[in-house]
């Protein structure tokens, strides 16, 4: 797994791509909670993302916890297909704000 974090409008975006499984999503939940501490609005980038576990789905999961506790937004962006059927498959789709761009992101929430 690689991870980058921008800046972008109101929000920090984590990039995530490759496999994100149990050897490294302690990491992206690091990564994630240690960004929710700033109190910015986040988004995650899943679409370089081509594998993930229930690991990485609990980071997930965490992250928008801890944001709708802080009133901060936290969502979705890109998510790879492979990404989306676990999602689907746990029917975290319904529950995850998912954007298909951080254009279409901001536009919404203006």
């Amino acid at each position: 797994m690689e991870l980058k974090i921008r800046e972008e409008g109101s929000y920090t975006v984590i990039e995530l791509s490759g496999e994100v499984d149990l050897s490294c999503s302690p990491e992206a939940r690091k990564s994630i909670l240690a960004c929710l501490k700033t109190n910015k609005n986040l988004m995650i980038d899943l679409s370089a993302v081509t594998y993930i576990d229930s690991s990485g789905v609990a980071s997930l999961v965490e992250g928008y916890q801890t944001a709708k506790k802080q009133n901060l937004k936290f969502g979705l962006v890109g998510v790879s297909k492979a990404v989306l059927s676990v999602l689907q498959l746990a029917r975290l789709d319904k529950v995850f704000p998912i954007h298909s761009s951080m254009a279409e992101c901001i536009n919404s929430n203006k």
